[in-house]
């Protein structure tokens, strides 16, 4: 566990959600909400503090299908094939569980830990699940920020067709062959990066090592990717947030192009665009306190809505 953090697992919405809390209980909360088939760990501890020296308190968790949250491997794998098919003919595919059951999970991990409203930050996944929050529940989200999200317009541009070819192939089992998966996931990682910085393989590399060290679902990155395939549309959703609204983009990433941030912030009435030149789809330590300004500003623009100022 990281300094300064505190870690603990409670039931919520129906399963039991592993989290974090750094900083300050009786200070605002900033709920932070990791990407697809990734772990909280992903919200890197330095982020985090970075964070909490802005005066907020921070909760992080593993996502259902995560880490050392409830695992939904009795439901088994997702079959691709038939998934695809089934959107294809306009049918609903049989899920694991929805994007708005996640969204549930978050609120039941706010509910459970008494906190009323919070500050909502997501990434890729959870930009999505951030974004159900604020339209969904309105009361409870006092800022609201996207990062390299998207709004499941269909129109949109769809990912490189490379990075889609490597997110659909099996990775090795790290049960039997964590070298295979290491490397596997590292070459995802280098993919999706940016061009700003640097790759810092052993930073990427040691990541992915502690999220097989806190525990993998089996077939729990199908079954999350499901969950994001039929979500549809969301931008009549996202036209009825009223929280003040930060969307953080990359021009480089190759997973939601561009166009997929500004389509989001177009969406939403009032929403502050933020494009970061060569920036991926991924949240580089050089970029921590730019994006930590950014989300302060937000959530400081809440403040003066709540005082009518």
């Amino acid at each position: 566990m990281s300094p300064g953090a505190r870690s603990a697992r409670v039931a919520a919405n129906g399963i039991t959600l592993a989290y974090d809390s750094f900083g300050d209980g009786a200070a605002e909360t900033i709920l932070l909400i990791a990407g697809l088939g990734t772990q909280m760990i992903r919200w890197t501890a330095p982020f985090c503090r970075e964070l909490v020296a802005r005066g907020y308190r921070v909760v992080r968790f593993d996502n259902r299908d995560t880490g050392r949250s409830t695992h939904f491997t009795e439901h088994g794998a997702m079959d691709f094939a038939s998934l695809a098919s089934a959107l294809t003919e306009g049918r609903r595919p049989k899920l694991a569980y929805t994007l708005d059951d996640m969204a549930s999970d978050a609120l039941g991990l706010l509910n459970a830990l008494s906190i009323r409203r919070a500050h909502v930050v997501g990434r890729s996944m959870g930009g999505m699940i951030a974004q159900i929050m604020a339209s969904e529940h309105p009361s409870r989200a006092l800022s609201l920020t996207s990062i390299m999200s998207s709004t499941g317009n269909p129109s949109l541009p769809s990912a490189a067709p490379d990075v889609m070819t490597m997110m659909m192939h099996p990775a090795p089992d790290p049960a039997f062959d964590e070298a295979g998966f290491l490397d596997n996931g590292v070459a995802f990682a280098r993919r999706i990066a940016g061009t700003a910085h640097p790759f810092d393989e052993g930073n990427s590399r040691a990541l992915l090592r502690e999220e097989v060290r806190r525990g993998r679902a089996l077939g729990g990155f199908g079954r999350q990717l499901a969950a994001v395939a039929v979500a549809g549309d969301r931008r009549s959703r996202l036209a009825a947030i009223t929280a003040p609204t930060l969307i953080v983009h990359g021009t480089d990433d190759p997973l939601f192009p561009p166009a997929c941030g500004e389509d989001t912030a177009a969406s939403i009435p009032g929403a502050e665009m933020m494009l970061i030149p060569r920036m991926g789809h991924d949240l580089p330590p050089f970029l921590y306190s730019a994006v930590a300004d950014a989300i302060e500003r937000t959530a400081r623009r809440s403040c003066i809505s709540v005082s009518g100022g």
